[in-house]
């Protein structure tokens, strides 16, 4: 037919085939981290070099593509795989944990003040005195840790002598809670590459260290920052500025967290995708405007298309490095360079493909990426932004593209957040739809412009300095009255119907039909689900018992059929570590429960105690009883602390007997003793608190007077009383009792040194078996078929933390 366009045979075939490859090798990179375990490398190999020739001998179209979909799986599996098993390699010796050690190295980053008035920043080791970079005690696979995260207690604001530097350090490896849901801190180390926590005794400067490139480039962030603060660190906004212009965000102060997460602005001040893009705007306009003065002898256009990206890329490139290359950073940068690539030199991709380049891209060049939120949330807004304009760029005037894209990104994050355990702030609509353009077209050029012309001419700092706080002030002033304002943060247990509400005038604008289809469906699924969820925590058929993974302090969750009872909250620091916030919220969030008909506080110690105030709070508490009720209705003033009486309950199936001691008891002895027996199977749990061996055994004495009506139990599990410490679980406690199971809820490593080998070994001869929460992380114990059923979430965890040789696998009870 004429006016036909003659392709080459296969051309549109080889396309589709590597946006298949592509996507399929995307999907095996973020596949790695839902296992359990490393994939064997020379399986995953043998696979890969028996689909390759498959592919290249053209076999039909259904094979063909089905072996090019394997073959890209795998080797996305193989590249992230080979990536982690190198970083996993990494290891700190069991013997060197608690040791003092001296290395030699550079600073990774700007050091910033942390809790405790210490200094915290990330060191990269060149040298291990003492130690051979290889540990031959764990085999030649093994190497010694080359990035750290160091804390040095009582330095807050003093400067390091040095940015090469040999330190005294304790270490130990990786270790954090786990528990099913909430903030996991080894998942944290594990993506940054820190394969070992410390403390700094002491610190010199050591000019022997070699500065590579990379310490070249570390030591110059480290002056530009130095430089900034120099010239703008009087500036009321400095916190701002300084995280707008280097990246550094170690100046913003828990008020200044607070009110950007109330806004949904925190990406604000994280240089990513956002910040990027404004500078390659910027960039285009300005190598647009000077090719224009050109004269057009002299540049013709593909000339100049290619002059324009390359002013793009090298703003975009020296913006990423003066904010500290960060991932986001460098994931925004990969981003912005293939769609200005796309875009200024004319190629005629579809948008789509232009995404899943730079999807698989960001995912090649950083293999741990799946383990960011903000890897999830960048390419979700991207998407959602892309299917909202694709169709209608040429129609959308400058106020209802703002709308929408604003509606848009807030409904599509929506899930993505609510998978995080996370809410969306309303407020987060309106704040964003005033501050990203006022970022984007007022503070930001101001901010660069200004820094430039800082540099050039010093004395203009006088200048730039209050008019930086002079705009960034009116924004601040803005998303400080926003987050004053009564806007509920809607989560999906509590806001099915306001998604809805959101989602569907958003649908309706959306120019794909299927996109719009789909998206009913999910509005559809998300209501549907929406009574099954609030039915989880109504309807427990089996007892269930969890005794979070709080580290150094105790927190049990205690629920049948529609009761919940919560038996202590676990440590808090003000400021700096809440198990409520961390651990609790979020797993009562993830297992449904919106209400706490009992809660026990045993004693008003910090690290049984903490958080309180936050917890009721956020989730509705029935009854509240204590063993130190004054400490705990001065916390409480809303509420009526009832003392812990002596007498029975009962919570669904379960029978909860309470128990303290009579007389002036205090502190520990004064811990409320809470018992709990399922009749059907005969298993009892035992909650003693932080009892001493005094407490011990006037419980004894009650127990015994008791033991004439009730069954011996099967199965009884015992809290060991203090953590395991030595002032508890006497010898007569424990010939008593003789649990079957005892469970010890100590830190790892902690100071105190719970538990005690004495105290194990009383139990381990009772014929006891022993969880130690720091290894076992979370336990979960049911009843199934009137059978005891322990889990623990060890068993459960990726395999960067219960992996072969890690914390966790060599964890051993004293």
């Amino acid at each position: 037919m004429s006016g036909t366009i003659n392709r080459p045979p296969g051309v549109e075939g080889e396309g589709g085939l590597a946006v298949l490859g592509v996507i399929t090798f995307s999907f095996g990179v973020i596949l790695l981290y839902w296992l359990s375990i490393l994939p064997p490398p020379e399986y995953v190999l043998a696979t890969i070099l028996m689909l390759g020739p498959l592919v290249l001998l053209r076999p039909s179209t259904v094979v063909r593509r089905c072996s090019v979909a394997a073959l890209g799986l795998l080797l996305g599996l193989g590249w992230a795989s080979w990536h982690a098993r190198d970083r996993l390699s990494e290891v700190l010796p069991p013997v060197l944990e608690g040791e003092v050690v001296e290395v030699s190295g550079y600073l990774c980053d700007i050091p910033s003040a942390g809790s405790f008035r210490s200094l915290r920043f990330s060191f990269c080791v060149t040298e291990w005195h003492g130690l051979t970079r290889r540990f031959e005690s764990r085999g030649p696979s093994s190497q010694l840790p080359a990035l750290l995260r160091l804390a040095w207690y009582g330095r807050a604001g003093e400067p390091l002598p040095d940015h090469r530097l040999r330190l005294k350090v304790v270490l130990k490896r990786p270790h954090g809670n786990l528990n099913p849901a909430g903030f996991r801190y080894e998942d944290w180390l594990f993506r940054k590459g820190y394969r070992a926590t410390g403390s700094v005794r002491d610190a010199q400067s050591d000019l022997s260290v070699v500065c590579s490139l990379h310490c070249q480039y570390r030591q110059a962030h480290l002056e530009l920052n130095e430089w900034v603060e120099d010239r703008f660190g009087e500036a009321r906004q400095f916190p701002l500025i300084a995280s707008l212009l280097t990246g550094h965000r170690g100046h913003l102060t828990d008020h200044h967290w607070d009110t950007l997460k109330a806004t949904g602005t925190i990406h604000l001040v994280a240089i990513s995708g956002l910040h990027l893009g404004l500078v390659a705007v910027g960039a285009g306009y300005v190598g647009r405007r000077l090719a224009l003065m050109m004269p057009a002898c002299r540049l013709d256009q593909r000339l100049e298309r290619h002059l324009v990206f390359a002013l793009v890329s090298t703003s975009c490139l020296a913006y990423a490095l003066a904010a500290g290359f960060t991932v986001p950073t460098r994931r925004a940068l990969v981003m912005v360079v293939v769609g200005g690539w796309l875009l200024l030199l004319g190629r005629q991709a579809p948008v789509w493909r232009t995404f899943l380049v730079a999807l698989a891209l960001v995912l090649l060049l950083d293999p741990f990426s799946p383990l960011d939120q903000g890897f999830w949330l960048s390419f979700m807004a991207v998407a959602v932004l892309i299917a909202a304009f694709a169709s209608r760029l040429g129609g959308s005037g400058w106020l209802s593209g703002l709308l929408v894209a604003q509606v848009a990104v807030f409904a599509g994050l929506w899930p993505i957040l609510a998978s995080f355990g996370q809410g969306q702030p309303l407020a987060g609509l309106v704040a964003n739809l005033v501050a990203i353009p006022w970022l984007a077209l007022v503070v930001m050029p101001v901010l660069i412009a200004g820094g430039l012309l800082t540099a050039l001419f010093p004395p203009a700092a006088q200048v730039f300095a209050p008019l930086f706080d002079w705009l960034l002030g009116a924004l601040w002033r803005g998303l400080t009255w926003l987050a004053e304002q009564p806007f509920p943060e809607l989560q999906q247990s509590a806001g099915e119907l306001a998604v809805a509400a959101v989602l569907v005038p958003f649908l309706v604008l959306l120019p794909f039909r299927w996109f719009r289809v789909f998206g009913a469906l999910s509005v559809v699924a998300w209501l549907a689900l929406g009574p099954v969820q609030a039915q989880r925590s109504d309807e427990i058929a089996s007892p269930e018992v969890w005794v979070w993974d709080v580290g150094q302090g105790l927190s049990v969750l205690v629920r049948h059929r529609r009761q919940v009872l919560l038996y202590d909250t676990g440590p808090a620091v003000p400021g700096v570590f809440s198990a409520v916030q961390s651990t609790l919220l979020p797993n009562l969030e993830a297992l449904g429960v919106r209400r706490i008909d009992t809660l026990v506080i045993s004693h008003a110690d910090n690290d049984h105690a903490g958080g309180l105030e936050d917890l009721v709070a956020e989730i509705p508490v029935g009854q509240v009883i204590a063993g130190e009720v004054a400490e705990v209705q001065a916390r409480l003033p809303g509420l009526s602390v009832q003392p812990c009486r002596t007498g029975r309950k009962s919570l669904g199936a379960l029978e909860l007997e309470f128990w303290q001691a009579n007389g002036p008891v205090e502190g520990n002895d004064a811990s409320c003793v809470v018992r709990i027996f399922h009749p059907a199977s005969a298993t009892e749990w035992l909650l003693p608190g932080d009892i001493s061996e005094d407490v011990e055994r006037l419980y004894l004495t009650s127990m015994a007077d008791r033991a004439v009506v009730a069954p011996s139990p099967i199965n009884r599990i015992l809290v060991a009383p203090h953590h395991g410490s030595n002032s508890s679980s006497s010898e007569l406690w424990v010939e008593a009792i003789r649990p079957h199971w005892v469970i010890y809820t100590a830190g790892y490593r902690h100071r105190y040194g719970h538990p005690h080998p004495v105290v194990t070994a009383r139990y381990r001869a009772q014929g006891a078996s022993a969880f130690n929460i720091a290894c076992s992380g979370g336990l979960r114990m049911t009843i199934e078929a009137n059978r005891l059923v322990v889990k623990e979430m060890r068993h459960q965890a990726p395999f960067w933390i219960g992996g072969p040789g890690l914390a966790r696998e060599q964890c051993r009870i004293p």
